[in-house]
């Protein structure tokens, strides 16, 4: 089932890019100044690749699933629901990051758990996908249903890499750098 695998890697990608978010936000707790503009390029990053990528493919998966199994329908609603909520954290957090490389003045306690908050909810969203959703899918969907669905995708995880390492080399740096976190 390589649309299975692609998503497992999807999550172990999100994951270390949520970790070096992770290490930057505990610099900040520490009352230290982080590497604003890195946490710029991640936080861009994730929503090129929540808008390019991720919604489309919710969206296609739920349709598909739901008309295999209807009793999936509260949990695509709430993974749903959660993936909005997901979206206008980061956003607020992007704006915030505007703010603060344009040198306006912006209480880092707040930003430094506002931050906190977002990696808990992103983490606690991979995790619920991990339990939940991905056994569906595993029960419901056969070869030619995953077949199907990767058809249906824009271009992927390998695209949005070449495409992190052209456009965020320092990210990339430090993506490479940083080991790969624990998902449990």
């Amino acid at each position: 089932m390589p649309m299975l695998t692609q998503l497992r890697l999807d999550h172990a990608n999100m994951a270390r890019l949520l970790h070096v978010l992770q290490l930057k936000q505990k610099t900040l707790a520490a009352g230290e100044r982080p590497d604003f503009q890195l946490i710029r390029e991640v936080v861009d990053y994730i929503l090129d690749y929540m808008d390019d990528f991720t919604v489309p493919l919710e969206r296609i998966c739920s349709e598909q699933l739901l008309a295999k199994a209807p009793q999936a329908g509260e949990l695509s609603s709430r993974l749903s629901s959660d993936y909005r909520a997901l979206h206008e954290r980061l956003m607020r957090l992007s704006q915030d990051l505007d703010m603060i490389l344009m040198d306006a003045v912006v209480p880092m306690d707040r930003f430094a758990d506002d931050l906190k908050a977002y990696l808990d909810a992103h983490r606690a969203y991979l995790r619920d996908e991990r339990e939940e959703l991905f056994p569906l899918i595993r029960e419901y969907f056969d070869d030619a249903d995953l077949e199907r669905l990767a058809e249906a995708l824009p271009e992927g995880a390998a695209t949005k890499l070449e495409y992190l390492q052209e456009s965020y080399p320092e990210l990339y740096a430090e993506l490479r750098s940083t080991p790969e976190p624990v998902v449990g």
